[in-house]
């Protein structure tokens, strides 16, 4: 009687083993078909409705990624749980490069490049503010501008030169402000060195870009 007790007793604790083995499997497949769902439900809103919220959304995504990657673990046969988890991954891979595109700044306008060439990132915009320019920089300023000009005057249009001259003049004004402000003879002195170069470089090149243009026009 004692022995089939024991039995009994072994018996219902394999049971009870094998019913905590499959429920914790359960639960494993459960959480990867949560982030299987999850992958599905994000491609299917369009990216400019994500575009907000998008940092949640990423971080979400980064947490059932981890955690279907763990619950592997507690699958024994679990190539096709895999299988699953790497689909998901590969097409959440190819909407989060759709919304970088999304999320990417416009590019900026040909004329706002061409100030970015001549001063600097951002530092020329709509405003045409020269305020940053003073005594201590202005004469790098120049020295970009100019050398700038130079080394691309062969591919600008004729409305790249009237933006180009615009810009010049509006710099040429705000160093009239500096020069108060104890701009150093010697920088005022190679600053006179680059308008000089600059002044006959501009006069030609300006009217090649017109004669050029209005060839290509005649064709």
């Amino acid at each position: 009687m004692r022995n089939i007790q024991i039995v009994s007793g072994i018996a219902l604790i394999a049971l009870s083993f094998t019913s905590c083995k499959d429920e914790k499997q359960e639960n494993a497949k459960k959480t990867i078909d949560a982030y299987v769902t999850y992958v599905d439900s994000v491609k299917n809103v369009a990216a400019d409705d994500l575009k907000a919220d998008w940092k949640d959304v990423d971080a979400e995504y980064n947490r059932r990624a981890e955690n279907a990657q763990l619950a592997l673990a507690d699958i024994k046969d679990n190539a096709a749980e895999t299988e699953k988890i790497n689909t998901s991954k590969v097409k959440y891979e190819e909407f989060k490069n759709e919304m970088t595109k999304v999320l990417a700044p416009p590019a900026p306008s040909p004329k706002q490049q061409l100030r970015n060439a001549l001063f600097g990132e951002g530092k020329i915009g709509d405003d045409m503010s020269f305020a940053w320019v003073n005594a201590q920089n202005i004469h790098s300023v120049y020295q970009q501008f100019v050398h700038t000009v130079e080394n691309n005057k062969d591919s600008y249009s004729r409305e790249d030169w009237d933006e180009i001259k615009l810009m010049y003049e509006a710099l040429d004004s705000r160093k009239n402000t500096v020069e108060k402000e104890g701009l150093t003879s010697e920088d005022n002195r190679k600053i006179a060195g680059l308008k000089v170069k600059f002044a006959p470089m501009y006069t030609l090149n300006r009217m090649g870009a017109k004669s050029d243009e209005t060839a290509a026009a005649k064709k």
